[in-house]
């Protein structure tokens, strides 16, 4: 009797290891916008964004551990103007022919609580990678209401220096901080 007590107990326990495994979410592309912001002359801050970008997150609640690895589509770039479009994608700016994607990957989530509130990881634009943090504005992991399967999303942002990344034509008078925000969800594999 002591040993099937014995046996039931570790099974409990591997379950709920099991249950407490980091779950890896396929980001969901038609809710995914990276946007980027910058002064043009100081007239005015343009807004433009990204159609396409995929990736992977990895999220563990009761371990408080994440990893996020994206890529963004440099040529889905959205100016809401089409020769513009194809101005921002020339070698002085995103040089999209020779750089396609620029992608993030996680080094490290900071957590508050039960939620995350930074991400610092490594940004790649045009070739060139920097460290930069990103602030989680908000965040929810819970069941997705219409395909029943885990999901999560968050809204983050950071700012760099494009001059940084080779892409400062004009600079400073467009301005050289460039401010990133992302609206991102994912579902469980």
């Amino acid at each position: 009797m002591k040993k099937l007590a014995a046996a039931l107990a570790f099974a409990s326990i591997a379950a709920g290891s099991a249950l407490a495994a980091p779950v890896t979410y396929n980001v969901d592309g038609s809710h995914t916008f990276p946007r980027f912001s910058y002064s043009h002359f100081g007239y005015s801050n343009q807004l433009s964004s990204f159609s396409n970008t995929t990736g992977k997150v990895v999220f563990d609640a009761e371990a408080k551990t994440g990893a996020v690895d994206i890529t963004i589509d440099m040529k889905s770039v959205n100016t809401g103007f089409a020769d513009f479009n194809g101005h921002i994608q020339s070698e002085d700016f995103l040089d999209t022919a020779k750089f396609p994607t620029a992608t993030f990957k996680s080094t490290k989530v900071v957590f508050e609580g039960d939620k995350p509130k930074a991400i610092e990881g490594q940004l790649t634009i045009k070739g060139v990678t920097k460290p930069v943090t990103l602030t989680v504005t908000s965040f929810q992991a819970m069941p997705h209401p219409m395909m029943k399967k885990p999901a999560l999303g968050a809204n983050a942002f950071t700012t760099i220096k494009r001059t940084e990344f080779n892409a400062g034509k004009y600079a400073p008078y467009v301005g050289d901080d460039v401010r990133i925000d992302i609206a991102i969800e994912a579902v469980a594999q």
